[in-house]
């Protein structure tokens, strides 16, 4: 299970923690777009405080079916600050893996404010209502044309997490004001199936009058979706990312 989730029944609520730590593996495609613009985020699992999160995002490629010496390139971000200084890898990633294929994977975390009192019982694990195991992520995308024509100048944040998809795609459809761009398109949850010219997860795209590129989105842990999977699974002989 991919998710520090428990069932409301499991144990007692011990408190509502007011931050959620969110683990995220971004997939930077190498071997098909040199570039870099190539890439796939997903939140692969929740949890209540960062020595958890720290501790799941160390064994978060090993959950999926990955092996460390698979990668040409394995590295853990250290923790003592005088070597933190010369981590080049971004101040939220945690290990960065290079496959042999120059496909590239930064496991990293995330932290958002709880803003629907999710509970977490004495075992540090969050308790979800209604029956639900995972939750639904928004996530923004910013793509900025202006710094490289390629696409490769692109960053993902986390804005929120909710455990019902309906409450996802109301607060995506919230997050930017449509007159503030140059360009917006949205979608509703089951709109514009086989019709709408970006990913299946995304509800939003806009443009600013700088031509900047903003893709707000909905997702789940990859065990849930399809695509994620896909993404994410492991690779015959790194051979390539699977379509």
């Amino acid at each position: 299970m991919l998710c520090s989730i428990s069932c409301p029944h499991a144990i007692e609520a011990k408190h509502v923690p007011d931050l959620l730590f969110h683990t995220t593996l971004t997939v930077v495609d190498y071997q098909g777009d040199v570039s870099g613009s190539t890439r796939y985020m997903v939140v692969l699992g929740t949890n209540s405080n960062l020595k958890d999160a720290k501790s799941f995002c160390l064994c978060s490629l090993q959950r999926l079916g990955f092996d460390q010496d698979e990668f040409s390139e394995y590295k853990v971000r250290p923790t003592e600050d005088s070597v933190i200084e010369n981590w080049e890898h971004g101040e939220r990633v945690i290990i960065f893996a290079k496959a042999p294929s120059e496909q590239v994977f930064l496991v990293g975390i995330f932290t958002t404010p709880n803003t629907e009192s999710l509970p977490a019982n004495q075992a540090e694990t969050l308790i979800l209502p209604d029956g639900a195991t995972f939750l639904h992520y928004v996530l923004k995308t910013t793509v900025d044309y202006n710094a490289d024509r390629t696409g490769s100048k692109q960053w993902t944040e986390i804005l929120g997490s909710f455990v019902h998809r309906a409450d996802a795609w109301t607060a995506a459809h919230k997050t930017l004001n449509k007159t503030d761009f140059a360009e917006y398109n949205e979608r509703g949850d089951q709109e514009l199936v086989g019709q709408w010219p970006y990913d299946d997860d995304v509800a939003v795209h806009a443009v600013t009058e700088t031509g900047l590129n903003l893709f707000i989105s909905i997702k789940v842990p990859p065990i849930h979706d399809i695509r994620g999977r896909m993404a994410t699974r492991k690779l015959s002989k790194w051979g390539g990312t699977e379509k």
